[in-house]
């Protein structure tokens, strides 16, 4: 984790590098920033405006650009520590991919680290995901920790929330654990709740808070916001292809045929990787993985899937594409590494019985020996 932290840093200088020399959403969050007037409490609300209330007292306390930066990309790192404790605690069983350990292959991904490593939204959204996940492992241990991860995702992004709400109810309902009766009402109860409260801020990311017709009019934004992301120079038309070829467009590309630059070249080696890893779980027996599946493997499967359906609506521009996933990319890695894991688990117990079988009728043929 010493290494991941310096790695993190090499990350932060690298975007501060790209930030110089390219149109960067940190710039203009600096600039309303360091041009409010008025109270700290003023800029609380959802999305923009709470990137602009959390950087705001830094702000206040003297901080520059540079260290406005830096103090967000700790919040990404931070985002990578709670993801480590995540995985490490829920498979404690190490395992190889290529050649090298897949948790540290994992943490290391640099797409990951680019876009956690700046002001804006990508840093304190993706400490938020991880720290939920850590914290709903153990929900009343970790309770402060829960609260605080939701209120991160909430205001960051509302509708990524409600995927993750989702997700924690249908992963506790059906998992495999012996949960109690009331455990699993507690938590399904305080999502649905939350998100009936909130479903209008929520809507309200799409502009369809005031909606009589939720389903087409949430087509028509979509097609207009995909038309207008892909009038930019690395856009595609997803309009007219099949949900299988736009899932695969916003988790594996671009690929080397369509990068936009010289980011593009680094991003599809990182994606083809990522396609490697999902090839580990089309296997008839994954299916019934996840129907015996652990809560926590069903809530990130969920989450995961759930909010790549949503954003395949929305993404036309392969450069938003590369920012946005990767905020549920580790939600799969976990799915793929626990599948991984278990079967690896699986193969030594057989290798651990037919040694013990072996040693028994070795035993049992020395016991007849005259």
């Amino acid at each position: 984790m010493n290494l991941l932290y310096l790695y993190h840093l090499i990350f932060y200088g690298v975007y501060s590098w790209y930030a110089s020399n390219n149109p960067s959403d940190s710039h203009n969050y600096y600039r309303v920033i360091s041009s409010h007037q008025g109270g700290w409490w003023e800029l609380f609300g959802t999305d923009t405006n709470f990137i602009h209330w959390l950087g705001f007292p830094f702000f206040q306390l003297g901080f520059n650009y540079d260290m406005l930066m830096l103090s967000f990309a700790w919040l990404g790192y931070l985002g990578f520590v709670y993801a480590y404790i995540f995985f490490r605690e829920k498979i404690p069983l190490k395992y190889n991919f290529m050649g090298v350990d897949l948790l540290s292959l994992i943490l290391f991904f640099p797409n990951m680290h680019f876009w956690t490593a700046s002001l804006g939204k990508g840093a304190p959204i993706f400490l938020g995901l991880m720290m939920f996940t850590y914290a709903i492992i153990k929900p009343k241990d970790r309770l402060f920790a829960l609260i605080l991860s939701s209120v991160l995702i909430f205001q960051i992004r509302p509708h990524v929330f409600m995927f993750v709400a989702v997700g924690t109810a249908l992963g506790y309902m059906s998992g495999k654990e012996k949960i109690p009766f009331w455990q699993k009402a507690l938590v399904f109860f305080s999502m649905g709740t939350a998100l009936i409260l909130l479903q209008d801020t929520i809507l309200g990311v799409m502009g369809l808070e005031a909606s009589d017709n939720l389903i087409d009019e949430f087509q028509a934004v979509s097609e207009e916001r995909a038309e207008d992301l892909s009038g930019a120079g690395s856009g595609v038309d997803m309009s007219s292809y099949p949900l299988p070829l736009k899932l695969f467009t916003f988790w594996f590309r671009p690929l080397f045929f369509d990068a936009p630059n010289i980011l593009g070249l680094i991003v599809s080696a990182e994606n083809l990787l990522y396609l490697l890893l999902f090839l580990k779980i089309l296997k008839k027996n994954f299916v019934n993985f996840i129907k015996k599946a652990p809560a926590v493997v069903k809530m990130s499967f969920v989450i995961f899937f759930a909010t790549s359906f949503a954003m395949t609506f929305v993404m036309s521009n392969l450069g938003i594409i590369m920012r946005q996933k990767s905020m549920v990319m580790y939600f799969l890695f976990f799915v793929i590494y626990y599948y991984l894991a278990q079967k690896k688990y699986e193969r030594l117990l057989r290798i651990k019985r037919l040694r013990g079988k072996s040693k028994s009728r070795e035993m049992a043929a020395e016991a007849v020996m005259p």
